[in-house]
């Protein structure tokens, strides 16, 4: 149905109207330090983001989602990700139909749900597929990205497979396109411009995603008349005027390819650069950035909440992720992040899109230099996927957790990996939620991700040091079975007092030692087993000799060295796995 703007606008009347009730409006959704972390705030609080991204164009019809909502409920999120596709709210130019926007934020809202919407707009996935018919077809005044190449080193959506000659378009619009860029920020503006209408009192929605995985594909940068022009001119001022000082303390990618340039701070920009991927990279960076930077100024202009860009997982030189299947360029990267903030300081987060199996070591890259932790999507159905939600908020005091796909892999069918934990997961982080959020920024907690095979790790906290490993799950056999069979396990623990920590997981042994002067072994004083109940803890069973050396617990304390145990951590001496997971208070003494 094509509805005009004022049509729009009588349509979303009963919304609005109850968006309104109520005494003036609370804050809207916003970000704040707490420390080094941070936080997002919803209603005054802070808020973890224990979310699912939807499949591209589920959130697209209002009768598809209805069986949906449920399931996502039952999957025990408290957010859910979803598109807005440019192309259905803006159908015509300059005429907006928002009843689809409408009635997913009404159905989220009716399920208890918040959501984040991802705007689908100039680019998803390194291409245009979601702009409106009306700008597809003009392809004078909204021009195409063009790629030159021989034989593609990847995968070319929307273009040929194979062998290319010469300089063909990509449907790919070009960062370069003043009125591309115009179009979209004025189709964004007027949906935040709406979004404050129907839910600024609210708050269903809290965060908005600015564009889709943002990249060349099929060639290093754009190859358009456009595009060489601006290539062999001058780099902007204004990024050497943020890079230059900085320079000790750019991402060190970024700062290596400066470099090896010279360190120069004016000319073109294979002078800056270098010749190569590199500087083609920094290059469309730099244009994705300031196209992106005009729609966010425009979309915050009506209704400033918390946006980010995601980004795929490639880097200067890199070959494309190893899960991916498909390389791009230019996009808001870990190894380019100082060139997006310079380009776009709107942008409130640059998160990762997260399919590495390195996920810890993306994860380190992704929270350089300040950046928060913010993983809109990532594998729902791999390995270790609960587990890696524990360890980001623990160990990187993220904002959120959002796996792609939940209502595929969370709805049964075929094609579904089989069984997932997260909603345990979920359930579990929600009891924790009030004393993470308490301790984020502060130093006073970590978490670790483990496989089977990884050596011990030690982490300092407060005045210990603990030495956490891996353990064999119970339900394993005491010979060793395949490594791709083991579960990933992971824990998170809080410093409390001096000699006090609480610990929550699965599947991991802590050694507790003193790393501070005085008496130089470290003994068990009370352990107890229990949970958080509205933020209070609630002790259950209290565990003292044998208990807290051997049988079914999370962590292994004590000496299980003199235990006869040998050093043995994989549980075939001792199967020191909980069976479910567990939180655990345990006071700690100095003794010589």
């Amino acid at each position: 149905m094509k509805v005009r703007t004022l049509l729009c606008a009588v349509l979303a009347c009963p919304l609005a109207l109850a968006a309104g009730q109520g005494q003036g409006a609370p804050d809207i959704p916003h970000l704040r330090k707490q420390g080094t972390a941070t936080q997002l705030i919803v209603d005054g609080k802070p808020f973890l983001v224990l979310g699912g991204e939807l499949l591209n164009s589920s959130a697209t019809s209002v009768e598809f989602m209805k069986p949906v909502w449920p399931k996502l409920v039952a999957a025990r999120l408290n957010t859910v990700l979803a598109g807005v596709s440019w192309n259905q709210i803006e159908p015509e130019e300059g005429k907006f139909d928002f009843s689809v926007l409408d009635g997913v934020i009404e159905g989220a809202r009716s399920h208890n749900l918040r959501l984040v919407l991802l705007w689908f707009g100039t680019w998803k996935n390194g291409l245009s597929s979601y702009p409106p018919d009306w700008v597809k077809r003009d392809f004078e005044r909204f021009p195409r990205a063009q790629i030159v190449g021989a034989n593609t080193p990847w995968p070319v959506f929307g273009g040929p497979r194979g062998q290319i000659t010469g300089s063909r378009s990509v449907e790919l619009l070009s960062p370069l396109g003043d009125a591309s860029r115009d179009a979209d920020a004025r189709a964004f503006a007027a949906m935040m411009r709406h979004l404050k209408a129907v839910d600024g009192q609210r708050h269903t929605v809290l965060m908005i995603q600015v564009e889709n995985e943002v990249g060349m594909q099929g060639d290093t940068r754009d190859r358009s008349p456009l595009a060489n022009k601006a290539f062999d001119g001058p780099v902007p001022k204004a990024l050497m005027d943020y890079l230059e000082p900085r320079k000790d303390t750019l991402i060190p990618e970024l700062r290596k390819v400066w470099e090896a340039a010279g360190f120069k701070t004016s000319g073109t920009w294979e002078e800056v650069f270098g010749k190569g991927r590199a500087a083609d990279e920094i290059f469309m960076a730099w244009h994705f950035a300031r196209y992106i930077g005009r729609v966010i100024d425009a979309g915050k202009a009506e209704y400033p909440l918390p946006m980010f860009v995601n980004s795929p997982q490639e880097g200067f030189g890199r070959a494309p992720a190893p899960l991916r299947g498909f390389g791009q360029s230019g996009g808001p990267m870990p190894d380019a992040m100082d060139v997006w903030r310079a380009g776009a300081p709107a942008i409130d987060i640059i998160s990762p899109d997260v399919y590495s199996p390195d996920f810890a070591g993306f994860c380190a890259k992704a929270t350089r230099s300040g950046n928060p932790l913010f993983i809109p999507e990532t594998g729902g159905g791999l390995k270790g996927t609960a587990a890696r939600a524990l360890y980001v908020f623990g160990c990187h005091d993220a904002i959120g957790f959002s796996p792609f796909a939940i209502d595929r892999w969370m709805g049964g069918g075929a094609d579904v990996v089989p069984a997932s934990d997260l909603p345990a997961m979920y359930e579990f982080l929600s009891r924790l939620a009030q004393l993470i959020l308490e301790h984020q920024g502060k130093g006073s907690m970590t978490a670790v991700l483990m496989d089977s095979g990884d050596p011990p790790r030690k982490i300092q906290l407060g005045n210990y040091t603990l030495e956490a490993a891996y353990l064999f799950p119970h339900s394993m056999p005491k010979v060793h079975p395949p490594v791709e069979t083991l579960p990933t396990s992971a824990a998170i623990f809080f410093a409390t007092g001096p000699d006090e920590f609480y610990m929550a997981g699965s599947g991991i042994s802590i050694l507790f030692s003193p790393n501070t002067p005085g008496p130089p072994l470290a003994g068990i004083g009370t352990v107890e087993e229990g949970d958080f109940v509205d933020g209070r803890w609630v002790p259950g069973r209290q565990f003292a000799g044998d208990e807290t050396a051997q049988g079914d617990f999370l962590a292994a304390w004590g000496d299980w060295k003199s235990a006869g145990w040998g050093g043995d951590t994989t549980g075939r001496g001792q199967n020191l796995m909980m069976r479910d997971l567990s939180i655990q208070r345990v006071t700690l003494y100095r003794y010589r």
